[in-house]
Formats: C-alpha cells, sequence, structure tokens
C-alpha cells in the first residue's frame, strides 16, 4: 500500500512539475513584405510579397516538458503560397505553407528535441508540413532600447535590425499592418538591414537588405 502511495506521489508532483515548466526570452521576426507601412503600400505587396517569413527564439531560462534550454536558440523557416500575415481586421490564410526547423547545434539530442517540440507547438499553424529538422549553431543578442538585434544560423540563416527612424516613414501615414506570427509580448517593429535563408528543403532561398519588416520583442511559456 504505501508503494502505491509512493508511485502516485511521484507521477502526481511530475505531472505538476512538467504543467508549471516555463520559458522566456527573446523573439526575433522577419517577413519578405514589410509590416510597418501604409495600407496603399501594403494592398500593392499583398499577393506577391510577404511569401517568406523567419521566426527565431532564444531561451533566456526555462524548460519544455522537463529539459532545460537556457541559453538555447531555435527557428522556423517558413515559405507559403501568399501572403503570411495577420492584420487584425480581415481574415487572412496563407495556403501551402511549408516550414524548416532549426534546432541549436549546441543543445544535447534531448535538447534538440524539446527545442523542435517547443517550435511545433509554439508556431502551431505553420508547422504542419515541416520538410526538414536542421542542427546548426545559431546565436540571438537583441538590445530593445536600440532595437537592434541580431540572428545568426551557420550560413543558413540570419537576421539584422535596427530600430525605425523618421527617414524611414515614406507617406507618413504607416501604421504596423501585420501582428507578429506567434504569440510575442512587447513586439516592436524595427528596420531589417538584412534577412535571408541560404539552405534547403523549401524550393527557394532568398536574401532581402533594407525593409521594414521585422518584429523584436519577448516571449513567456
Amino acid at each position: 500500500m504505501r508503494a502505491l502511495l509512493a508511485v502516485t506521489a511521484l507521477a502526481c508532483w511530475a505531472s505538476v512539475a512538467s504543467a508549471t515548466d516555463t520559458l522566456r526570452g527573446q523573439y526575433l521576426e522577419a517577413r519578405t513584405c514589410d509590416i510597418y507601412t501604409g495600407p496603399c503600400f501594403a494592398n500593392a505587396e499583398m499577393g506577391l510579397a510577404g511569401k517568406e517569413a523567419l521566426l527565431a527564439w532564444k531561451i533566456d531560462a526555462g524548460a519544455w516538458q522537463g529539459t532545460s534550454l537556457d541559453g538555447l536558440c531555435v527557428a522556423v523557416v517558413l515559405k507559403a503560397l501568399h501572403t503570411l500575415g495577420e492584420d487584425g481586421v480581415f481574415p487572412m490564410q496563407a495556403e501551402g505553407v511549408a516550414s524548416v526547423i532549426l534546432v541549436d547545434a549546441r543543445g544535447t539530442p534531448e535538447q534538440q528535441r524539446a527545442l523542435e517540440g517547443f517550435a511545433r507547438e509554439t508556431a502551431s499553424r505553420f508547422t504542419t508540413n515541416v520538410q526538414r529538422v536542421i542542427a546548426v549553431p545559431m546565436d540571438l543578442t537583441t538590445d530593445h532600447a536600440t532595437g537592434e538585434a541580431r540572428f545568426q544560423a551557420g550560413k543558413l540563416a540570419e537576421i539584422r535590425t535596427r530600430a525605425l527612424g523618421k527617414t524611414d516613414c515614406v507617406c507618413t501615414n504607416e501604421m504596423v499592418f501585420y501582428r507578429p506570427l506567434t504569440h510575442v509580448k512587447f513586439a516592436e517593429p524595427v528596420y531589417a538591414l538584412t534577412q535571408s535563408y541560404l539552405g534547403d528543403g523549401l524550393s527557394g532561398r532568398w536574401t532581402l537588405h533594407s525593409t521594414r519588416s521585422a518584429f523584436l520583442g519577448t516571449f513567456r511559456r
């Protein structure tokens, strides 16, 4: 009887520990269309641009299903048949979304599996058709005060940003036209100095410079 009670207590403790796992960290997102722009510019790009996106997370501290992920990064690269985005007014659902998941090569096999699981659940709308999971050295550094951030995944992917300034206004009617593609806290639009994905698995590669197309924020789960 005592053994049964001990096993039951251990199972309950494990369930509570798993349920209380939390993650917090940095988030950077870049799209191949302007997300901070005037409606006329956005409408001109819709359906033609913004079919690609790069989402990157760095876990400052926390665990996923009992596996510690402190200091590790993970990213999801997306390619769709139509513009990826949600403007908060009109329903928009991109079709034909394919994705590649990049996991931090510094992690153990267990940590890499946990990073993949976190990415699949956090970006569940876009990870139903994962083409590849690739382990690569990764890093994400952010400065929210200046809007400067850099994400680097070996030679496969990169994002570099700075804060938006007055000279980045073109029509003086700019607004945050799209929302971030995942749940983020304190997301701010920033200027993408460069963004690129040079890997395989998505039937195409891209490099884009000097666009108002990135979000910098934090996350907590």
